[in-house]
C-alpha cells in the first residue's frame, strides 16, 4: 500500500525501491543526444522500469515508439496512450492472439518470430479478429539466445511464409546480448559493429529475394553506447540504460553515479564476531541475480551507499536469504566496517536493475542526494 506519511527515506518503511529522479533524466538524456548524433530512431525497451511516469520522462511531448517484453506491458502503455510499439519477445499462439486484439484496438503492435510456425499461426490469429499482422523476423548476430543467422536457409522461409499468409514484414530484429559479457571499449564496439552489420546484412539478402524490410532495429543498452556508427540502421532498443547497474558498471558503460535504482533497507542486527551486518533487504527486495559473480569485480548481491547515496568502500550485500541480507567487506580488502547501528538504513545498489525492480510495485523517486520523497510511481508487473 502506498505510504502517505512517508515524506522522506527516513520515515520509509523497508524495504523500498528508491528511483532517483536526476539520474534517470541524465541517462535518458545521454542516450537520446546520441541516437540523434547517429541518426537513428531510440525505441526505449520499457522492461526495465515498466512505468508510464518513466516513459513520460523519456517522452515530455507525448508518447513515442517503445519496446515492451510481456503482453500485460503493452496492454498497460496502450492504456496510456501508446500506438507504437515492438512486443521484442518470440510469439507463442496465445501471445499472437492477445497482440492482435491490441492490434485491433488501434494498437501498432509489431511482434517477433523465427520460425515457419509461427508465422503461420500469427496469420491465423489475425485472420481471427480481423486486422492484418505485422512481424519482425529475428536474427541471431552473436549466438546469444533465439532468432536465425543471417545466411540460414530458413530466413527466406520465414519470410515467404509471412508473406503468403498475409503478414506485413516489419523488418529483421536483433539484440548483442553477449555484450553484457565484454568489458573493454574495443570489444564493445566490436561487438556494436557485428551487431549492425549482421542485421544490414539479413535487411539486404531479405530484399534481394523481393521482400519488404523497412525496419532495421538493432539494440543493447552496451552496444547502443559504444556504436561508431549505425549506417543502415534504422532504430535502436535498450532499456537498462534507464536506471543502470552494476552489471552495466562492470561492462564499462556507466559509473557507479550512473545508477538511479536503489533498494532502501534497515539494519536488524549484527554479527561483531563474523564482522557482519544484518539487513531486512534479502533477495526477495534485491533479487536473486549475481550478474557481477563473473565479471572482474564481484559486486556480491549489491554494493551498498548511505542514505544519500554515497558508497561504503568495500561494502557489499554478500549473502542473501528471502528476507535478509548480510552486508560484509568484500574479501581481500582492508577497509573498516562502517558503524551501522541497528535502525540505521542503506540503500544498496543492485546487480541487475530489471530484476531488482520487478521485485517491487512502485518507486519512491528522489532527486539527488536529498532524502525527500517527492513522489511515488506504480509500475506494472505480470505477463
Amino acid at each position: 500500500m502506498l505510504d502517505p506519511a512517508a515524506a522522506s527515506l527516513d520515515d520509509l518503511a523497508t524495504p523500498a525501491a528508491i528511483l532517483d529522479r536526476t539520474r534517470l533524466d541524465r541517462n535518458l538524456a545521454r542516450l537520446a543526444a546520441r541516437m540523434t548524433d547517429l541518426g537513428v530512431t531510440l525505441r526505449p525497451h520499457m522492461k526495465t522500469a515498466k512505468s508510464i511516469d518513466v516513459a513520460r520522462r523519456a517522452f515530455p511531448n507525448g508518447p513515442g515508439p517503445i519496446t515492451v517484453s510481456t503482453l500485460a506491458e503493452a496492454d498497460y502503455f496502450a492504456g496510456h496512450g501508446s500506438r507504437d510499439m515492438t512486443y521484442a519477445v518470440g510469439i507463442a499462439p496465445h501471445t499472437a492472439s492477445r497482440a492482435m486484439s491490441l492490434r485491433k484496438a488501434g494498437v501498432d503492435i509489431k511482434v517477433l518470430l523465427d520460425t515457419v510456425e509461427q508465422a503461420a499461426f500469427l496469420a491465423e490469429a489475425g485472420r481471427a479478429v480481423g486486422v492484418t499482422p505485422a512481424a519482425f523476423i529475428e536474427i541471431d548476430c552473436d549466438g546469444h539466445r533465439g532468432g536465425l543467422r543471417v545466411d540460414d536457409p530458413a530466413l527466406l522461409d520465414v519470410a515467404a511464409a509471412l508473406t503468403d499468409g498475409g503478414v506485413l514484414l516489419a523488418g529483421v530484429l536483433t539484440h548483442a546480448g553477449e555484450s553484457y559479457a565484454l568489458h573493454t571499449p574495443e570489444a564493445l564496439v566490436s561487438a556494436a559493429e557485428n551487431e549492425r552489420a549482421v542485421a544490414v546484412k539479413a535487411a539486404e539478402r531479405l530484399r534481394a529475394a523481393g521482400h519488404q524490410c523497412p525496419v532495421v532495429s538493432v539494440g543493447s543498452t552496451p552496444t547502443a553506447h559504444c556504436a561508431a556508427g549505425l549506417d543502415g540502421v534504422t532504430e535502436v532498443r535498450a532499456g537498462v540504460y534507464m536506471f543502470f547497474d552494476l552489471v552495466m558498471h562492470g561492462v564499462g558503460v556507466c559509473s557507479t553515479d550512473d545508477i538511479a535504482l536503489s533498494v532502501l533497507s534497515t539494519v536488524i542486527g549484527a554479527k561483531p564476531e563474523k564482522r557482519w551486518i544484518m539487513i531486512d533487504a534479502g533477495w526477495m527486495a534485491l533479487s536473486r541475480d549475481r550478474g557481477t559473480s563473473s565479471q572482474r569485480v564481484d559486486q556480491g548481491y549489491g554494493l551498498v551507499c548511505d542514505l544519500e547515496g554515497r558508497i561504503y568502500p568495500d561494502l557489499i550485500v554478500a549473502y542473501a536469504s528471502q528476507e535478509h541480507g548480510t552486508l560484509a567487506i568484500r574479501s581481500g580488502s582492508s577497509e573498516p566496517l562502517p558503524d551501522l547501528p541497528v535502525g540505521s538504513k542503506v540503500r544498496i545498489l543492485p546487480n541487475h536493475a530489471c530484476a531488482t525492480a520487478s521485485q517491487h510495485e512502485r518507486y519512491h523517486v528522489v532527486a539527488g542526494q536529498s532524502a525527500v520523497i517527492e513522489a511515488q510511481w506504480p509500475r506494472i508487473r505480470g505477463w
